[in-house]
């Protein structure tokens, strides 16, 4: 593992150990045995609205809202954080812990909704299943690799990829039938090409499957490039069918598909800028397109800014990013059939630092993941012109690096 790698993923760690002094949330504030100390959630709204999905919104009564966070980190989690939200309202309620588990930095749950994983983003990096119905911890097993910050699951449910930051590498792990993780079937490692400016090696930062279902794309920040591989769902194995590469030094970091699936987004780190990808279904193939506005340039001592995660709405009608330093989300209007993506404006998240942001599986909410400020933001989000308005105060959570609501 690169030293520049390690001090990369923990230089917001060190951030946010400051800010949760400074905030001074309790340890259980994911959820302890009763509300935590910090602001209270006071969503107000109605009982169902419609979100930029064009879906309905019903609020049927609380669902699970999962929590990541680094254990390691001072004020972090000890684990897997539990909590519910009103899908009216946006209102989050802390239920304890799901999991307990070292520094369970992102997280996904399996297509049929009972088992998650979680990354263990540690030197020696780890994945961990637990089913959801009675809590039980499945099992954990090594990536092969350093740092993993990031896991997906095939919608076939039969594979589990992870991204090892620190080692430039994407590990495959088979599911069997309970849930629970196999041995590791295959390790593809960024070799080439050679690091961009300031990277000292490969960073494999998302690992996700394309529309299409019979690719996996891998997004790596050292090596400025998205590698496109070929599954195989019967032995769990990788093949390298092409390369992406950025402008040197863009630092690539998230990647989300338009519902098309002949266009991505692209969240560049480093630069401080998004593109638009072309994707060819047949073979694989992205294309990085010019580099766009983030709506986050920083002016005279407001600092930097890292764009960190997109989200593309199921109609494809909008996409929003979020951008850590700025404090804000960007709105775009998607046009041209994916092809285009046109900046609409800012909202504040109301938070430090929002590092990863989610829907509600209706699409009506949407869950900024605040890291240096240890809260979740709530924003409903309009159909009409892709609106976002903040649903009450923020949620104090430990360390919040991962918000997944089910």
């Amino acid at each position: 593992m690169s030293g520049d790698g390690w001090s990369r993923r923990r230089f917001v760690g060190v951030l946010a150990r400051a800010a949760g002094a400074a905030a001074a949330l309790p340890a259980a504030a994911c959820g302890g045995p009763s509300e935590p100390d910090g602001p209270s959630p006071t969503a107000t709204g109605p009982g169902a609205s419609e979100g930029a999905s064009g879906r309905q919104r019903e609020s049927s009564g609380p669902r699970r809202l999962l929590l990541g966070t680094y254990t390691s980190a001072e004020g972090g989690g000890t684990g897997v954080g539990l909590a519910e939200y009103d899908p009216g309202t946006g209102l989050i309620t802390g239920r304890g812990v799901l999991a307990e588990m070292d520094d369970p930095s992102y997280l996904a749950v399996h297509p049929d909704g009972r088992t998650l994983y979680a990354v263990n983003e540690r030197a020696d990096g780890a994945v961990t299943a637990v089913r959801l119905s009675d809590r039980r911890v499945l099992g954990s097993r090594s990536t092969s690799g350093a740092a993993p910050c990031h896991l997906s699951v095939h919608p076939g449910g039969r594979w589990l990829f992870s991204a090892n930051y620190g080692s430039g590498s994407v590990a495959v792990h088979p599911i069997d039938a309970s849930g629970a993780l196999g041995e590791r079937t295959d390790l593809v490692t960024h070799s080439a090409p050679p690091p961009g400016p300031g990277q000292q090696g490969p960073h494999a930062h998302q690992v996700l499957t394309a529309p299409d279902g019979g690719h996996v794309l891998a997004v790596d920040l050292g090596t400025d490039t998205v590698y496109t591989y070929r599954l195989d769902e019967d032995a769990g194995t990788l093949a390298e069918v092409s390369r992406a590469r950025t402008r040197p030094g863009a630092g690539p970091r998230h990647l989300a598909f338009h519902p098309g699936g002949r266009h991505a987004y692209l969240a560049n780190e480093v630069d401080n800028t998004v593109a638009v990808c072309a994707y060819d279904p047949g073979t694989g193939r992205l294309t990085v397109g010019e580099a766009q506005s983030t709506g986050a340039e920083p002016g005279p001592g407001s600092g930097t800014n890292y764009p960190a995660q997109f989200l593309v709405t199921s109609d494809g009608a909008y996409a929003f990013l979020a951008n850590r330093g700025h404090d804000s989300i960007a709105r775009y209007a998607v046009e041209d059939r994916g092809a285009r993506l046109r900046f609409l404006g800012t909202v504040p998240v109301g938070g430090d630092f929002p590092r990863q942001i989610a829907f509600s599986p209706d699409g009506g909410l949407l869950f900024a993941a605040n890291q240096r400020s240890g809260t979740v933001s709530v924003f409903r989000v309009s159909g009409d012109g892709g609106e976002l308005r903040l649903a009450g105060e923020p949620f104090a959570s430990p360390v919040a690096v991962c918000a997944l609501p089910l």
